[in-house]
């Protein structure tokens, strides 16, 4: 990717200590239209061909969009014992070491560093063994080995974690859709669904096929899996309603506003409304009397589809 190679962008003129670390940090987002797979397929492209995942040998536990016991998670952890790689060539923005007198407070991430991969990219790496500044050049190249794999910040599993920042839409980017996966030929798994009344009572169409007409809520509990046996999050599930497309959720980005995360699901909505112990909330659906079929699928990055049919009797 020459554009990085030739033109590193500026380290921003505040660091995240002063500003707040970035994982918490409240973020702003364009309004995303239906062009969003186009932008992201867009994006794959520009630069799958130069950036690489940082462990030659890590596996991969935790991805983007995970749900977390009701939060989204922002980034991918990897179990690993070796050495950590930057994603490509970059230049050293921002160090957090925990051991430091400097680091006043704690952070989820323990031992973390934001590189500037250019064109507003920046790769966050984190809980890693604690590693001093010093070691760590301004400027590394694709072959520098950033830090040990290790355990600090909130995990007791010896890894890392990676995620991208976009500085200029100012959102969290899925590194899947930036870096090519591995070879992944499994479907994604559809656990449950659940159809829960504004009465507050839930219904399982799986175990029942009379349901009382009315407005429900949909929620899916869905996960891709991997040859590892580790279940992640898949990148789109789709609810549609006698052929009409009633829900999708995207698990490409993610962003903030007014303090609240926000996910693509017909647009932008608190994650919150999507995030929930018992799955994702994929909108509303009004069932009228007479027979209707639900249809739920579930894709993973791979391209690889899921899906469930449902055939209801509304009374």
């Amino acid at each position: 990717m020459e554009s990085i190679k030739n033109n590193i962008s500026k380290p921003p003129q505040t660091s995240p200590a002063q500003t707040g670390s970035w994982y918490q940090t409240p973020l702003r987002m364009k309004k995303i239209s239906r062009w969003c797979a186009l932008a992201a397929l867009l994006l794959a492209s520009l630069f799958a061909d130069a950036m690489e995942w940082p462990s030659r040998e890590g596996v991969l536990v935790s991805n983007f969009g995970r749900n977390d016991g009701g939060v989204p998670v922002l980034g991918n952890s990897f179990a690993s014992l070796g050495p950590i790689y930057p994603s490509d060539v970059g230049e050293l923005v921002f160090f957090h070491d925990p051991s430091s007198p400097a680091s006043r407070f704690p952070s989820p991430l323990g031992s973390w560093m934001a590189l500037d991969h250019g064109d507003n990219m920046v790769g966050i790496y984190g809980r890693y063994a604690d590693l001093q500044e010093e070691r760590i050049p301004t400027v590394v190249e694709k072959n520098t080995i950033l830090a040990p794999a290790g355990i600090s910040g909130w995990t007791d599993q010896e890894g890392f974690y990676f995620a991208f920042f976009d500085r200029r839409e100012r959102r969290w980017i899925n590194p899947s859709i930036i870096i090519a996966g591995l070879e992944d030929t499994r479907p994604p798994v559809i656990r449950q669904v659940a159809l829960r009344s504004t009465a507050g009572t839930v219904y399982y169409p799986s175990q029942m096929r009379n349901i009382p007409q009315g407005l429900y809520t949909v929620y899916v509990d869905a996960a891709d899996t991997i040859a590892t046996g580790e279940t992640l999050a898949p990148n789109r599930i789709i609810c549609s309603l006698n052929g009409a497309e009633t829900g999708m959720l995207s698990f490409e980005t993610l962003t903030a506003k007014s303090g609240d995360r926000m996910v693509y699901r017909n647009g932008l909505v608190p994650a919150s409304l999507v995030y929930d112990p018992r799955g994702f909330g994929l909108g509303e659906l009004r069932l009228t009397r007479g027979q209707a079929t639900l249809v739920i699928e579930a894709l993973d990055i791979a391209g690889n589809t899921r899906s469930v049919t449902y055939r209801l009797n509304v009374e």
